[in-house]
């Protein structure tokens, strides 16, 4: 497993997949081999029984990906798998590698890279360049979210393996851990994302304030090379007592105690397909409140309320406290919905994908791919 951050996972989705799936692997009775940057690991070789193997990244945010996936990539052919699992399509530069070394490799593409609004004209076109490539080098392809498989269907007509996340349900949170932070059960709303614009923690913290919620808004995250962004949110808030920006909260416990105990949970992200932060607080029974996009309706369905604009935010979190009972029993609705997303059904998932990868069954690369249109639109 090469192109993440590694585990134990402490950032984002693709290193909960990797931790989630990765050891589940190993239970099942496979060798599995988690590429890490230094400092996420350090001097661990090995985690619930998976071999991990530590290499340098440059610390800039265009290069530090691809950097460390190149260094791993190298490595990967002198020390052969049967498989390999590239995460991120923006590592695509380095599959020429494991080609030549024929070893099998299925790409997850994850979300919509090119539409980060972190990447200038240069930096979407080459993650555009870098889908296409992906599809032509891949032996298969992962979705995490049918929109995501609809995407690349349309797009190069190429055939993807759709493999979500899993929901953790929640089932007995520790609320009393909730003191830590000065606040109650469903007495507080909360944000839980990077902070990066399309994750719009921006749009919601400006929707809060200018709502008459009673309630405290916690807002739990940060980012690195994320700064001036940052301080736009602080700004935000910056005189109005009910926001709390908590910065990272690296205690499950906590977190999982956040979700649990919060009267909504706001969640803004827009690109990145199934997202496990949302897959954490339905499973939690977090009432959600999520950004207009298909990735979070296919989620969250007919329970879930979304909003597109600060006024939306507003007015939602006013509803929210006017009915603290119906956004509970509608929570309660939510976790019901998580049971669909199975980190064991998952992990069978990727698990059938290797067999079929070791034993050359996989769909192959698509040779003819096509560019994407400068003028395609997702929503």
């Amino acid at each position: 497993m090469v192109g993440t951050r590694g585990v134990p996972a402490r950032y984002g989705g693709f290193e909960t997949a990797v931790e989630e799936v990765g050891r589940r692997l190993v239970d099942y009775g496979h060798h599995i081999r988690v590429y890490c940057r230094s400092g996420n690991a350090e001097n661990a070789r090995e985690y619930l029984g998976m071999e991990l193997v530590t290499l340098p990244a440059l610390r800039s945010r265009t290069l530090e990906t691809l950097s460390h996936t190149g260094i791993s990539a190298a490595h990967l052919v002198l020390h052969r798998t049967d498989v390999a699992f590239m995460f991120n399509a923006a590592n695509a530069p380095w599959l020429p590698l494991l080609r030549a070394a024929r070893v099998p490799v299925a790409t997850h593409v994850d979300g919509l890279e090119w539409r980060r609004s972190k990447w200038g004209p240069t930096g979407r076109r080459y993650y555009r360049a870098a889908e296409t490539a992906s599809v032509r080098l891949s032996d298969a392809l992962i979705a995490d979210a049918q929109g995501i498989s609809d995407y690349y269907t349309s797009e190069f007509n190429a055939p993807t393996t759709l493999l979500t996340y899993g929901a953790p349900i929640i089932a007995e949170a520790d609320l009393r851990k909730l003191r830590e932070v000065g606040v109650h059960p469903r007495g507080y709303h909360l944000v839980v994302a990077r902070f990066e614009p399309e994750n719009h923690v921006e749009l919601i913290v400006e929707g809060y304030v200018k709502s008459k919620a009673t309630l405290p808004l916690l807002v739990v995250g940060s980012a690195p090379y994320a700064d001036e962004y940052t301080a736009k949110i602080s700004a935000l808030s910056d005189g109005d007592p009910r926001v709390r920006l908590l910065g990272g909260v690296w205690d499950q416990d906590l977190l999982d105690a956040l979700y649990a105990g919060s009267m909504t949970y706001l969640h803004g992200h827009s690109v990145g397909g199934t997202n496990p932060s949302l897959l954490r607080a339905i499973g939690a029974a977090a009432p959600a409140i999520a950004f207009d996009v298909t990735f979070n309706r296919e989620v969250l369905g007919v329970d879930g309320v979304f909003f597109a604009a600060p006024s939306d935010v507003a007015r939602l979190v006013e509803r929210a406290e006017s009915d603290p009972d119906g956004e509970v029993f509608r929570g309660k609705r939510l976790q019901g919905r998580a049971g669909d997303y199975d980190w064991d059904v998952v992990a069978r998932g990727y698990e059938q994908l290797a067999l079929d990868l070791a034993a050359r069954r996989a769909a192959g690369p698509v040779r003819r791919a096509r560019r994407l249109d400068a003028g395609v639109t997702v929503s």
